[in-house]
């Protein structure tokens, strides 16, 4: 998602975030003639930069690099005992190795080893989290009056789910709403008009005309494009362009089957979501309903020419917010986040927000339509425990999933944030390295030599290092 549009950095507390990945946003901040990352406007960089970097990197590691070798849908992991022998690909090559770590987001190879995972919410029972479940009060990007979940012949919206919702608090196997994040400008020389659509259906935006034909009146104000997205700003007059509001580029309710899903039912959830978003702004680019103030303004904006140039200005990657997490050794949740935030086997830091969109869009019993599941809870800094890459030892013994990692729902809102499965990817590489090096299984890594060659790399892995980090630099710059 670094170089498929997602430009805004989920940062939060800067000074824990290192090792590789801070030598990541510096290079590219250095790209823009800035040499420190003090500030949020220091973290934001375009996908073809973050792009060019990575490949700079791999070209000078000499890692041989393989697109395209997708793991064989059915047996693409082959086992004995416990470990994992060799990949599968479709096209029938076999890869060997000793230690293999699925850093994909759909975690398809830990999956095939039969690893233990979970897809959806759990119940607050579960691990005693006050923000787990359905969550029947939501106050963010909800509709803030009152609208009709229905048409004049009492017929459901499209994109309203008719309920009812469930028990508050309980669990389901509904998993945050994905959208694609456009990278935008509005420089007429690099700005691209919208299209319509092969598909268009404006039929579908039933609900959120009426919203925004509602928006003057109960807010005094005339809508704007901000008004149903969220852009950060950039380099190059372009920004980073987010879901906002109760009706936007999340398209809620669809990508709940997507984590379990074969290989073909994934595509047709992904170009759906994509027919959504063309059609989303083409909408309100060219829908008469749409106030003019709206439509003005969205036609200001267009895909820039110089960014996913193989793919018409369109990102190439479906944000996954959230799919399959294992269950690990050790299983991160709400605890870990607000009040056990020390862990002696910390690999990283993470400080990002509790932070999950919506799950669903209901009606309810009284008409009216609900966004229901989105959660944004601050944290502070907090640990982050090797045994949440770790299959449990009597499944597999050679395999790390530094993305699709051990964690609650409710902890993975903060986890699944970039910098944080970057610098978790670090620690997955160290591991395997000492894995194989010492001959052991993965769960048997010597801790505290991984944590030395962690930090001797620049990666902050606890509260106190994080302090003596922010206090140093400081004193440097006075």
């Amino acid at each position: 998602m670094v170089t498929g549009g997602l430009s805004a950095t989920d940062h939060g507390y800067f000074p824990i975030i290192g090792g590789y990945t801070r030598e990541f946003y510096k290079e590219a901040a250095a790209t823009y003639g800035q040499q420190e990352l003090d500030h949020a406007k220091d973290w934001l960089s375009e996908p073809k930069v973050g792009e060019a970097i990575f490949n700079r990197w791999l070209k000078k590691a000499k890692v041989d690099v393989r697109l395209g070798e997708r793991l064989k849908e059915h047996g693409g992991v082959e086992m004995q005992g416990k470990q994992v022998t060799a990949l599968l690909t479709e096209d029938g090559k076999r890869w060997q190795g000793k230690v293999f770590a699925d850093c994909s987001y759909e975690g398809d190879a830990m999956a095939e080893a039969h690893v233990s995972y979970v897809v959806g919410r759990e119940g607050s029972d579960t691990y005693g989290e006050s923000l787990a479940g359905v969550r029947p009060d939501t106050p963010k990007h909800q509709f803030l009056w009152k609208i009709s979940a229905y048409d004049d012949h009492h017929k459901l919206l499209p994109l309203i789910d008719p309920g009812p919702l469930a028990k508050g608090k309980s669990a389901d196997r509904k998993v945050q709403a994905y959208n694609f994040r456009l990278i935008l400008t509005d420089d007429p020389v690099n700005r691209m008009p919208w299209t319509r659509p092969a598909g268009y259906e404006p039929s579908q935006f039933a609900l959120l005309k009426r919203y925004l034909q509602t928006y003057k009146e109960h807010t005094g104000k005339d809508p704007v494009l901000r008004t149903v997205t969220n852009p950060v700003c950039f380099v190059h007059r372009k920004c980073d362009f987010n879901n906002n509001g109760p009706f936007s580029t999340d398209y809620i309710g669809k990508s709940w089957t997507y984590p379990d899903a074969s290989y073909a039912e994934r595509q047709k959830i992904w170009n759906e979501h994509m027919l959504y978003t063309q059609s989303f702004f083409y909408f309100l680019a060219t829908d008469p309903s749409v106030p003019q103030s709206l439509r003005d303004d969205t036609n200001k904006w267009g895909r820039a020419k110089d960014e996913f140039t193989d793919s018409n200005g369109w990102p190439r990657q479906l944000y996954i917010r959230e799919g399959r997490r294992m269950i690990g050794v050790y299983v991160m949740h709400q605890a870990d986040l607000q009040t056990d935030r020390t862990k002696s086997d910390s690999i990283a830091m993470g400080s990002y927000n509790s932070d999950s969109h919506n799950v669903q869009r209901v009606a309810m019993p009284d008409g009216s339509v609900f966004n229901e599941g989105d959660v944004q809870v601050p944290v502070q800094p907090y640990e982050i425990s090797f045994r949440a890459i770790l299959p449990k030892p009597e499944q597999v013994t050679n395999l790390l999933v530094p993305v699709c990692l051990s964690a609650s729902h409710v902890a993975y809102s903060s986890l699944r944030m970039e910098p944080q499965y970057m610098m978790i990817g670090q620690a997955a590489g160290v591991a395997a390295a000492l894995a194989v090096e010492g001959g052991v299984p993965v769960q048997q890594v010597p801790i505290e030599r991984l944590q030395a060659i962690l930090r001797k790399d620049g990666t902050i892995l606890h509260l106190d290092q994080q302090a003596q980090h922010a206090t140093s630099k400081i004193r440097s710059e006075r």
